[in-house]
């Protein structure tokens, strides 16, 4: 889907303006967008990108262009989307994810790579090292990896008398099977049982969580494109299944999950606005090194804790960054 497709974002957001002209864009540096999900779901971070843009001095439509290519869900699109930013030589690719941003690597060695997020830069081969990126990506964790262990614990203090755990997983996801390592020995510290469900598209949703009513009391939601583009699917399948799920990310929570905890996604993807600056200013992939999240955020749901007969405790309220009643 292009830019001009959509007038705006979620949540009552201004309309964005509308993209420049194809004439207009060849005389502009350009950002290629190249976003795992949908507008839907990530209209709120990419906002804050442009705006961030903005503050830097880089005015879509008069400073810099901005072509935006969205996945929805699907990995098969993001080679096509990062060799056609190839075919338009736009001057920085910015991938909103792990899979995007391998995607954009494997299409370019010339191409500045920024990654909005990734769960393990260097585990998942986009980068050397975090301090010596090389080559022509950089961006940001977000540390979805090092935060598995307490989002179990979270689970367990939510969840009375916590036993068998579940874990469900996009197996494509590059990131995946990092982070169910860290979830397996998270949840061996603490005596659960771990059954990991995997998905390859959205039609799997309903028969992996149906599957799971009986023999699992929680799920751990491993955040992916697919994950994301299915948040709503997801919740409401878990809910009826009376499964309390958690999330990296927010915008699953406000879709009806029942808790987050994770790093401020709007946050990195201002963050990722100034990597580009620097990089539309003649800065070097290679000489900017992968940053990690400084702000993190639990977020509940009372309602759907509710609506699974769920006591969450006013400790626990209180350390919350946000309750959604």
């Amino acid at each position: 889907m292009r830019r001009r497709q959509f007038l705006g974002v979620l949540s009552g957001a201004a309309a964005w303006p509308l993209a420049a002209s194809a004439q207009d864009a060849r005389k502009l540096p350009t950002i290629g967008l190249l976003s795992g999900a949908t507008p839907s779901v990530e209209g709120q971070r990419i906002a804050a990108f442009v705006q961030r843009l903005r503050e830097l001095g880089w005015i879509e439509g008069r400073t810099v262009a901005i072509e935006y290519r969205w996945a929805e869900g699907s990995s098969k699109r993001f080679a096509d989307i990062a060799a056609e930013f190839v075919r338009l030589k736009v001057d920085v690719i910015l991938a909103t994810g792990t899979a995007p941003a391998l995607a954009a690597k494997q299409a370019t060695g010339d191409i500045p790579v920024v990654f909005a997020l990734a769960g393990d830069p260097v585990g998942t081969g986009l980068v050397a090292s975090l301090a010596r990126p090389g080559g022509n990506v950089t961006g940001q964790s977000n540390q979805a990896i090092d935060v598995a262990d307490k989002k179990v614990e979270l689970l367990r203090e939510v969840v009375p008398g916590l036993r068998r755990l579940a874990i469900l997983a996009n197996v494509g996801y590059p990131g995946g099977a990092l982070e169910i390592s860290e979830i397996h020995e998270a949840a061996r510290k603490l005596g659960l049982d771990v059954v990991t469900s995997e998905i390859r598209r959205a039609e799997d949703i309903a028969p992996v969580i149906e599957a799971l009513k009986g023999s699992a009391e929680a799920i751990y939601i491993v955040g992916d494109p697919l994950v994301n583009t299915n948040r709503v699917r997801i919740n409401t399948l878990a809910l009826a299944a009376r499964l309390p799920t958690i999330y990296v990310q927010r915008e699953p929570v406000e879709a009806g999950g029942l808790m987050s905890y994770g790093p401020n996604f709007p946050d990195l993807f201002r963050r990722a606005a100034e990597f580009v600056d620097k990089i539309l200013r003649g800065a070097k992939p290679a000489d900017l090194p992968v940053e990690q999240p400084t702000k993190f955020e639990l977020v509940i749901n009372l309602k759907t804790a509710k609506a699974l007969g769920l006591d969450i405790q006013p400790t626990l309220l209180a350390r919350a960054d946000e309750v959604i009643e």
